[in-house]
């Protein structure tokens, strides 16, 4: 039989392990990490733009798709942060002193096992790029203020649910008719200069024009 003072003991264990927890995304402990970098630099008329790769179409993952800078973190990166500079250093055949840090964006879970993790930098005034030919077909800019005034298109996509043959529908309440929910995920297509952006990147460049477009209205209100 325990004693009364047990189940203090136990709330004091739980309450230090709590506040050495460092929360997280639920479910995605052992998900994979991607940082990638909304890459910025200015024009020879010092123009603001958004810089894209086209991907190289002998890639294994995503050939011939738009894309920001960006890879795996892996054991050697500090953190996500590292790994967007490294990786756009890498790819863009630039040193890493050449890129200056300017920020974090929101943390997009891509799917059940991967975690991306955006930033956004600036490109040092002058530098020449010299893109990695094994990973990049070509680099495109588009004008950042002209994007922030564009409208993308808007597809809703309903992700419904799929369950094994084996799966215990006999241990959930009304078994098969229980009604699962589903979810919605806005698709958006960025038609701009001949280039289609869409999928994840486009995801990521309207979260960053969103954010940067709010502090613009403001300041200039």
């Amino acid at each position: 039989m325990s004693s009364d003072g047990d189940w203090l003991k136990r709330i004091s264990s739980i309450e230090q392990t709590l506040a050495n927890w460092q929360p997280g995304l639920l479910g995605y402990g052992d998900a994979r990490k991607t940082a990638v970098l909304v890459t910025l630099q200015a024009d020879d008329r010092g123009n603001l733009q958004v810089l894209f790769e086209h991907r190289a179409k002998t890639l294994r993952r995503q050939p011939g798709e738009i894309s920001f800078p960006g890879g795996h973190v892996e054991p050697v990166d500090v953190g996500p942060a590292q790994t967007a500079i490294r990786e756009a250093a890498e790819e863009l055949g630039i040193s890493e002193s050449a890129i200056r840090l300017l920020g974090a964006l929101d943390v997009f879970p891509a799917s059940s096992n991967l975690l991306v993790y955006p930033f956004v930098g600036v490109i040092a005034e002058g530098v020449k790029l010299s893109p990695n030919p094994d990973e990049v077909e070509e680099v495109f800019q588009l004008p950042y203020e002209q994007l922030l005034n564009y409208q993308p298109d808007v597809y809703e996509v309903t992700l419904k649910p799929e369950f094994p043959d084996n799966f215990p529908y006999h241990l959930v309440p009304r078994g098969r008719n229980y009604s699962w929910r589903t979810s919605i995920q806005r698709q958006y297509f960025f038609q701009f200069n001949g280039w289609v952006i869409w999928g994840l990147t486009a995801r990521i460049l309207k979260h960053f024009l969103d954010v940067t477009r709010n502090h613009v209205t403001r300041n200039q209100g």
